[in-house]
């Protein structure tokens, strides 16, 4: 299974609009990053995890026109559903499924009601809402697919693991005790970690990096970062050996 990072960055992306900080400022491209999301290939089965404002421009760079067979959404938070109007030239290939737990799924209902009703407007994308639950897997074309619960502060969204070997969690601060036992024996894992200092609903480093112990993957791969991370040329030292920052466009690759 093939995942490529579309997007390391937290909901106002990287650089910031008016910041002038060293990192907003870096000619580092690794420094430079779009609202987080992810793209995964397994044979003829692509998944998006989350769709968010930057959707078009990260499609552009991907080069990978294709049915789209499915997109996970963790939560409804904007830097994670704002794309998914972007959808619309992807539905050429046929209608797209959003899998969503059933709080999220209603506030979705809401916000793209031109979309997600039984009569749709000539032109609209065609999208329609799959209803899944934390613990009850699911599959994709062949990939398996595991969601369950984490907390983005007091707010329950969903983690998933895929295809057996990868988890992927975002905006996490906390999870249960039956999460981590959910996430045992994967080979890469791929967590946000917003920045150095804690924050009141998202992992800083050093609960990320706790939290990555904890699981064990063989890989971690942090995402969801802010400019408060620091220039990625300077940061590597902060992590151990098997933990490393993302960026956007880092290819990975998992066994099934």
């Amino acid at each position: 299974m093939k995942i490529k990072i579309l997007g390391s960055g937290t909901s106002t992306g990287v650089p910031e609009v008016g910041c002038t900080c060293p990192v907003c400022t870096s000619k580092d491209v690794r420094d430079s990053r779009l609202r987080t999301s992810a793209w995964i290939c397994e044979d003829d089965t692509r998944i998006l995890l989350d769709c968010g404002p930057d959707f078009r421009q990260q499609m552009l760079r991907l080069h990978d026109f294709h049915r789209i067979n499915g997109v996970l959404i963790t939560h409804e938070h904007y830097d994670h559903v704002g794309g998914l109007d972007d959808l619309r030239p992807f539905c050429r290939f046929g209608e797209i499924p959003l899998y969503a737990e059933a709080y999220t799924a209603e506030d979705l209902r809401k916000r793209l009601p031109y979309c997600l009703v039984e009569h749709v407007y000539p032109g609209v994308p065609r999208i329609y809402l799959k209803e899944i639950k934390p613990g009850c897997p699911f599959f994709i074309g062949k990939v398996e697919v595991f969601p369950f619960r984490v907390m983005h502060g007091r707010l329950p969204i969903l983690g998933y693991r895929i295809g057996g070997k990868l988890g992927y969690i975002t905006d996490m601060l906390t999870m249960p005790d039956e999460s981590y036992n959910c996430l045992q024996g994967i080979d890469v894992l791929i967590m946000n970690a917003l920045r150095i200092q804690p924050h009141p609903t998202h992992q800083c480093i050093s609960e990320a990096i706790r939290t990555a112990e904890r699981i064990g993957a063989r890989e971690t791969y942090l995402i969801h970062m802010s400019h408060h991370v620091g220039l990625h040329a300077e940061i590597g030292h902060m992590l151990p050996s098997n933990i490393h920052f993302a960026y956007d466009g880092l290819e990975l690759e998992t066994v099934t």
